[in-house]
């Protein structure tokens, strides 16, 4: 009883939405604790996702364990030469980067591998180059960096709230391949995953999460916000992808509709691009190319 008033003292308020989805008018009231029918039969289908149902629970507790054994490696040699590595991972509220980054840290020793998840910037930060609080957490020698969000708010959240200027917004996109051509320079190897999912699939999380008291802490006012700037953030994603992609810096994107699959292809996807001692080629598998795709062509 404790735990459910705790959950409803912390939930954000809000009211009923009417959503336009694929044509129709839906509307979606995320305290009613009922998922709608419309949801649930499309959420796993969204975004024209390509298979029918869940990878297998065994085999993905089998094939992830395999994969978390090579990660173990990867620090072992990046301790060994020094080497630097970023994972930068983005995509809508819901779409899976908290879990995915769990997956990826589980066994890896947190003394040279870390979550940054910046909050909001300070009066002195706002003050400050955009990147420069940003860099502060940059990896040193032997050390694994995963961004739980990134400078790329600047390219979605900021500009679609309002929480930047339009010239600031066009400024970023200028100046992020330039910033990450020096990151490329200076030797640090940068991942950047942009992790898609559906509109109900996204409906469907956030219900979820309304509705477990372990889990409404993930819901804010923000999502909620956002129920209705669908479209917006879609517009921001396509352009930050077709702006953004470049050679010294890709964006690889991932279809996270079953989050098992999602993180087992990024896992393998950042595996394949280290040149570790010890690699264990078929441990890592094949990367599904129905999962995993290269920049803003993957999502046309």
């Amino acid at each position: 009883m404790a735990a459910e008033t705790a959950a409803a003292q912390s939930k954000p308020e809000t009211r009923a939405v009417e959503l336009r989805i694929g044509g129709k008018p839906r509307i979606f009231d995320i305290d009613n604790p009922e998922l709608p029918k419309w949801i649930d039969d499309e959420a796993f289908s969204s975004d024209d996702y390509p298979y029918k149902k869940k990878l297998d629970e065994d085999e993905y507790e089998e094939t992830l364990t395999k994969l978390q054994i090579e990660l173990v490696k990867v620090q072992f040699w990046m301790q060994a030469t020094g080497k630097r590595v970023m994972a930068v991972f983005e995509g809508r509220d819901a779409a899976g980067k908290g879990g995915a980054i769990h997956a990826t840290m589980a066994y890896m020793n947190p003394r040279s591998a870390r979550i940054v998840a910046l909050t909001k910037p300070t009066e002195t930060e706002r003050g400050q180059w955009y990147f420069q609080r940003y860099v502060a957490t940059f990896p040193t020698a032997g050390e694994f960096v995963l961004f739980d969000r990134s400078w790329y708010n600047r390219a979605g959240v900021e500009p679609v709230m309002g929480f930047c200027t339009p010239e600031q917004y066009e400024h970023f996109l200028k100046q992020a391949p330039r910033f990450e051509k020096m990151i490329a320079d200076e030797g640090i190897q940068l991942f950047k995953f942009w992790l898609n999912i559906g509109r109900e699939m996204q409906l469907k999380r956030f219900h979820d999460r309304r509705h477990d008291p372990l889990k409404i802490w993930k819901l804010s006012p923000m999502d909620i916000a956002a129920l209705n700037k669908w479209d917006d953030y879609t517009e921001k994603r396509d352009r930050m992808l077709k702006e953004t992609h470049t050679d010294h810096a890709p964006w690889t994107v991932i279809r996270g509709n079953d989050k098992r699959r999602a993180r087992i292809n990024l896992i393998r996807h950042i595996l394949k691009n280290l040149d570790y001692d010890g690699k264990d080629k078929p441990a890592i598998g094949e990367i599904d190319d129905k999962i995993v795709g290269s920049g803003p062509g993957f999502l046309k």
